[in-house]
């Protein structure tokens, strides 16, 4: 994908209702069309506050949110591509979309208010087979009062990473679990090469402590102290910030990974005229306005201001060479040389 002048994600399933669920998935996607499965990366702390402008809206559909990471999220789609579970997919990675799109898996359809939807947060055909919320970017959380106990400076850019003084104090996520991580990945392999990519990852493995399943995990372990060091994103930066944690918020200056957080309608033979409301409702104002609280980059423009703790100009941070259609096309081989690479140190829990 180009880049954009115009703009600036446990094997455990977590379910989130709005107002019942189940805990059989299958059981909410028959005999009642008012009854929708959601399946989502969204973070825990972000769903039940978006989902308040739906309820009071809608209060006869029942949202059944079905949440984890980017990469479980993924695999559970594709492992039930030929019996879909999900109605809908909702705030899941473009380039995981892209790839249950090259498998036939999503159903066009142009939600309403499509045309406020900036052209290249979108799938440009038409009808598209997916659409963008937002966008997120990596960022770096740093405890500031960890660093200072072990004479750390802090961290300006993806190179001072693999600093030998940093060995052992850095957390990072696995790609293969999480969108967080693989965008970070992808992001290098792009704006290095991928020979020089893979050199730089392997001296950033050098100093990384351990890979976690979770694009959060990584700034929390900096929350606690546990590790100094996160490789995470930007909306989990700025919220530990606010919330008083000792953790600045360093954005690379080599610029950030990012991807669209994205929606689409799941095929299969009955789909839910409610499935379509949702769609419709996820790209409304009201719900723009939500995700612009937490993020700089909307799919639909709004007059929230730049939450705090980002960059000045998101559009600068972003890596201006991000081709969504290449990561999306190589995703599972890079994750196998990733895992071969460096899988030994990833930590499941």
């Amino acid at each position: 994908m180009a880049w954009v002048l115009t703009f600036v994600v446990a094997a455990c399933v977590t379910q989130q209702p709005d107002a019942s669920t189940s805990a059989d998935p299958a059981a909410v996607t028959t005999g009642n069309s008012s009854s929708l499965v959601v399946y989502t990366a969204l973070e825990d702390d972000q769903i039940k506050e978006y989902l308040s402008s739906f309820k009071t809206q809608h209060p006869d559909i029942t949202v059944n949110t079905v949440r984890d990471s980017t990469g479980i999220v993924t695999a559970k789609l594709m492992a039930e591509k030929d019996n879909p579970q999900a109605d809908v997919v909702w705030g899941l990675a473009a380039t995981s979309l892209l790839v249950a799109d090259q498998e036939g898996m999503l159903e066009p359809y142009a939600p309403k208010g499509l045309e406020q939807v900036q052209a290249q947060l979108r799938d440009p055909r038409n009808p598209p087979t997916w659409v963008g919320i937002d966008a997120w970017m990596s960022a770096f959380c740093v405890n500031t009062v960890e660093a200072k106990k072990k004479n750390l400076a802090i961290p300006t850019s993806w190179a001072d990473l693999t600093k030998p003084e940093y060995k052992g104090q850095i957390v990072m996520s696995d790609p293969a679990a999480s969108g967080t991580g693989f965008l970070s990945v992808s992001a290098l392999l792009q704006m290095k090469g991928e020979e020089k990519g893979w050199q730089y990852l392997d001296a950033l493995d050098q100093n990384v402590a351990e890979y976690v399943p979770s694009g959060s995990k990584p700034c929390k372990l900096a929350g606690t102290g546990e590790h100094p060091i996160g490789v995470s994103f930007d909306y989990r930066a700025a919220k530990a910030k606010a919330d008083g944690e000792p953790i600045q918020a360093v954005f690379p200056k080599e610029g950030s990974g990012w991807d669209i957080e994205s929606n689409a309608l799941v095929k299969k033979a009955q789909i839910k005229p409610a499935a379509k409301t949702f769609l419709d409702w996820a790209i409304s104002i009201d719900a723009s306005k939500k995700y612009a609280e937490n993020f700089a980059v909307t799919a639909v423009k709004t007059d929230v201001p730049i939450p705090a703790g980002y960059p000045a100009d998101p559009l600068a941070q972003m890596t201006k060479k991000n081709d969504f259609n290449w990561a999306a096309k190589n995703r599972d081989r890079i994750l196998a040389e990733w895992t071969k690479r460096y899988g030994s140190k990833t930590n499941k829990g």
